[in-house]
């Protein structure tokens, strides 16, 4: 049974990842102007292609804070920082495209591509950035 002694850690840390990503998904269909899940319903590859590369480029870094936090309070922390790295993606996105809801909405691919590698890319030097 000494197998299963990490197993209360694995499930606060699973927990509060799980709780992490709800959170981050409320947030971001909250805060967007754009109705996403409405959008995919209909078929808008453009709204899938946006809300994907943004859900990924959140997960890797919270995967790295889980992987690397001490407490769940650190993973805790760590978990806000990455959000405010998506958030900071997010208004990146909008600067670099005037009226990327819009697009969104229209099903405009190439500015989904161009939101989700931004998000991906910001994630991914956010979860580098997490190893300490």
């Amino acid at each position: 049974m000494s197998y299963l002694q990490g197993l209360p850690a694995f499930a606060g840390y699973f927990a509060v990842g799980l709780g992490f990503v709800a959170l981050f998904l409320a947030l971001y269909l909250h805060l967007t102007p754009h109705r996403e899940l409405r959008l995919i319903r209909e078929g808008n590859l453009a709204a899938g292609t946006a809300l994907s590369g943004a859900l990924i480029g959140f997960c890797l870094p919270l995967a790295s804070a889980m992987a690397h936090s001490v407490s769940l309070v650190d993973l805790a922390v760590w978990g806000a920082v990455a959000l405010l790295a998506q958030a900071a993606a997010y208004g990146f996105t909008r600067l670099l495209l005037p009226a990327f809801p819009a697009r969104i909405e229209r099903g405009e691919q190439a500015a989904a591509v161009l939101s989700a590698t931004l998000h991906v890319g910001v994630g991914l030097l956010n979860a580098a950035a997490m190893v300490y």
